[in-house]
């Protein structure tokens, strides 16, 4: 252990020495040298030379230079002791290059805007390597990993952790060969000790779980079900034929000893990311005096306030501060008069919905929700519990608070043992299939002034049911929802909000404080439906851990008494597009082209609005790996296992939500990387551009990645399309070489519609006077062919 921190100490020591030195050269080197500076007024626009100029701050770039931006090959020196090395494109580090940082790390590969993109290899300062794939500055794909410490892997990485298949060698003899997510081991595979002992056999987070063998190295073994749990283990022992007698030997030793020593080494981090060294260049070429945005005294960013003076490039050296900008508010759009004259991306002024305060017409009957929600809700002491300690960090500020804090602590903590009279059974993923009987509800009566079960409330007398409750407890435990978490996102202090309108079924949608979950009130046929599927549902999901289907989350009924009896159901769902980004662009996509498009002008349209089939005018390219697990039919697309799932439900009418956040200005990267002739227009098409916030969102620390999946924070690259005027129907456009990197949100949504008696008359109905094949309305089977053929058509991969 003493080894271990004199080694650490050392090399930190080392590493201060190597950046103080690194600084006090690239002074030196500014200071001594004579730099011939180019006048910008006799370069003609477009036109390529060679340059080298020192920025304010003391930064040096030499190279090739093009319309005021860095275009070409070129050197750029930071103060700090960074420096790159390669391919620019317009102001951004683009192509091959490499990046040194002042503690003697290197990158060495492609970049794509500034981040680490495509195959590379970065070297540490204290020995660590990785040669591989990036996307975004993360290990994604195949990559070999040497770690200081001598261990290794080799394998398949997915968002800076090891998932996939792979095989990790300590340095002590021990080996890993199998399946890994997260950067454990899980799934099937073999370990082998250097005493030659080996376990083969299933892994969950790092350790046996499931079904294995473990052998010893003259041939006996023991064969059972492992795990941590000493009451879940069992198995048999199998003695080999030169054995004569059953050792004394406890399975639980291979995790108390065996395993002691095969720790995954974290490996060394990167001080600072290569795209965060990027400056930000003071225009866009000549005569665009458009530059960062300045910060107002107030902390936030004046958006319309941009300087031409070179004396504002400014870069994030290892010891700057980050921008503190308030998340999606930050961000700030480009100025539509000086971008040119096609449409402006609107920033939503304020959140979508009408907060349901009191005096409003569906008041009640959101008390009603909220107190059924936390009347049935599981583990209601997890809440009460995490209540408390957030309670207990507002105690410094006077003894009035903690009065109110202890008042409010005493309330919620009535609430909680009311519902914990009804506690539910130790949730277990195998169900009996009694558990989705559509039978299987359960019936609470909620007067006024509260019951054995229920508190007091000040709403009128009302009934809550619960559907299949056990049912949809294990799905929020499959799908990780935190119980607490959940009941507070729902039934917590601030109230829900209605979106402005109901959507054609005349459903009405309710959106959390939070954004995490939608309220969606159903018909009495979609819960029948709901129900239905309920078993190939549970099965799907649990099957396939990245489909995109609805994430469903509870299903309810309130039944209001007296003279009314009205009954409102509604489903809890799983909000896709809940995320810190900005979402700039949605659509709701089907395959059809009958009524397929939005009833807004174009001057009405905004962030918050969901476009449809024929506004659709952009092509979205995956990343290889994506591509593959989305819509390769060699790996078993995903697509068509959610799409076999309802089409064997006789589902109907289902759409393809999409929902993208630009990351920044637009850059053009026709073949060649030069932007495409003719195309003057989408050359200047204005789209936001990020703020440093946003940008410190994408640069974060590999760490970070482990919320990109499928369908869900996806780095991504869309292509701008246009349709033929003669062609009004026409679905997907010809693409025109503009790209754009966005951040994709994509999901199946809708899924409760069956191809039902009323459905079957529309389409015999609109097949006498539209084209068939143009109409929602068709069977089921039809529907899902269309459907799989428009996706694979819009979706291709980023080559």
């Amino acid at each position: 252990m003493s080894k271990k921190l004199g080694f650490r100490k050392a090399l930190e020591t080392k590493v201060k020495k190597s950046q103080v030195a690194a600084k006090k050269k690239a002074i030196s080197i500014f200071t001594a040298m004579s730099v011939a500076h180019v006048d910008e007024e006799e370069a003609g626009s477009g036109e390529v030379r060679h340059v080298e100029k020192v920025l304010p701050r003391g930064d040096f770039y030499i190279g090739e230079w093009c319309d005021g931006l860095p275009h070409g090959n070129g050197k750029y020196l930071w103060t700090d002791g960074c420096m790159y090395v390669g391919g620019w494109f317009k102001g951004k580090i683009m192509g091959k290059g490499k990046f040194c940082w002042p503690s003697g790390a290197t990158y060495e590969g492609e970049f794509k805007s500034g981040f680490m993109d495509g195959q590379g290899t970065f070297t540490g300062f204290s020995g660590d390597s990785y040669k591989g794939s990036w996307v975004m500055n993360l290990k994604h794909g195949q990559g070999i990993k040497n770690y200081f410490n001598g261990d290794y892997y080799e394998g398949e990485w997915r968002t800076g952790f090891q998932e996939g298949e792979g095989r990790y060698q300590w340095t002590n003899g021990i080996r890993y060969d199998g399946q890994w997510k997260n950067g454990l081991m899980s799934g099937n595979g073999r370990m082998e000790w250097s005493d030659g002992n080996s376990y083969e056999g299933c892994w969950e987070d790092g350790f046996p779980k499931g079904n294995g063998t473990f052998r010893w190295p003259d041939g006996s073994s023991y064969v059972g079900v492992w795990s941590k749990d000493v009451k879940e283990m069992n198995g048999t022992y199998n003695p080999s034929d030169s054995s004569t007698e059953k050792p004394d030997w406890d399975p639980q030793v291979v995790f108390s000893e065996y395993l002691k020593e095969c720790k995954i080494c974290p490996g060394e981090k990167m001080s600072i990311l290569p795209s965060k060294k990027v400056p930000h260049w003071p225009g866009i070429g000549k005569g665009n005096d458009q530059g960062r945005p300045r910060r107002m005294s107030d902390g936030k960013l004046n958006c319309h306030s941009f300087s031409s003076d070179m004396h504002d490039v400014s870069a994030i050296s290892e010891g700057d501060s980050k921008d503190d900008d308030d998340g999606i508010e930050s961000l700030c759009l480009e100025d539509s008069t000086s971008r040119g004259s096609l449409p402006h991306f609107k920033t939503p002024t304020k959140r979508q919905g009408q907060t349901i305060s009191k005096g409003h017409k569906n008041y009640e009957l959101m008390l009603n929700l909220q107190l059924g929600i936390r009347g049935s809700g599981s583990s209601p002491a997890v809440l009460f519990e995490l209540k408390i300690s957030q309670c207990l960090n507002t105690f410094q500020y006077g003894d009035i608070v903690v009065c109110v804090v202890i008042m409010h602590v005493l309330i919620l903590w009535l609430h909680c043992r009311h519902s914990v009279g009804r506690p539910g059974p130790v949730i277990s993923l195998d169900l009996k299939s009694s558990a989705f009987d559509p039978k299987e509800k359960v019936w609470t009566k909620f007067p006024p002034e509260g019951s054995k079960h229920t508190p007091p409330h000040q709403s009128s007398d009302f009934r809550w049911k619960d559907y299949c409750p056990l049912v949809f407890r294990t799905l929020r435990k499959l799908f990780d929802v935190d119980a607490a978490d959940y009941m507070i996102s729902i039934c917590g202090d601030d109230a829900l909000r209605e979106l402005s309108s109901p959507g054609k079924s005349g459903s009405f949608f309710y959106l959390t404080n939070d954004d995490k979950y939608m309220i969606k009130t159903i018909k009495k046929a979609e819960v029948k439906v709901l129900l239905r599927m309920l078993p190939a549902y549970y099965n799907h999901v649990r099957s396939f851990e990245n489909t995109l289907v609805t994430k469903f989350y509870g299903l309810h009924c309130v039944k209001l008494t007296g003279t009314a009896q009205k009954k409102v159901r509604f489903v809890i769902m799983g909000n896709l597009l809940c995320t810190h980004y900005t979402i700039h662009r949605r659509f709701d996509l089907k395959g059809s082209s009958h009524g397929r498009t939005t009833s807004k002008p174009e001057s009405e349209i905004d962030p918050s609005t969901t476009l449809k089939d024929l506004d659709l005018n952009y092509l979205f390219r995956l990343e290889k790996t994506w591509f593959e697990e989305f819509c390769s039919f060699s790996s078993g697309r995903q697509v068509d296992r959610d799409c076999d799932l309802l089409e064997q439900e006789r589902i109907m009418d289902y759409s393809l939500l999409v929902g993208f956040h630009f990351r920044e200005v637009p850059t053009p990267l026709a073949s060649g990387a030069v932007t495409p002739t003719g195309n003057a227009d989408h050359e200047n098409e204005e789209v936001p551009r990020l703020s440093q916030t946003g940008q410190d969102q994408l640069d974060s620390e590999p760490s970070g990645g482990s919320s990109i999946r499928l369908g869900i924070s996806m780095p991504a690259r869309i292509e701008k399309t246009v349709r033929k005027p003669e062609c009004e129907t026409q679905l997907i456009g010809e693409p025109t070489g503009v790209f754009y990197d966005v951040i994709l949100f994509f999901g199946i949504i809708d899924i409760l519609q069956d191809y039902d008696i009323t459905k079957k008359l529309e389409h015999a109905y609109k097949s006498m006077q539209y084209d068939p094949t143009s109409i929602s309305a068709v069977d089921p089977k039809q529907y899902s062919k269309r459907f799989r053929d428009f996706i694979f058509k819009i979706f291709v991969e980023d080559t």
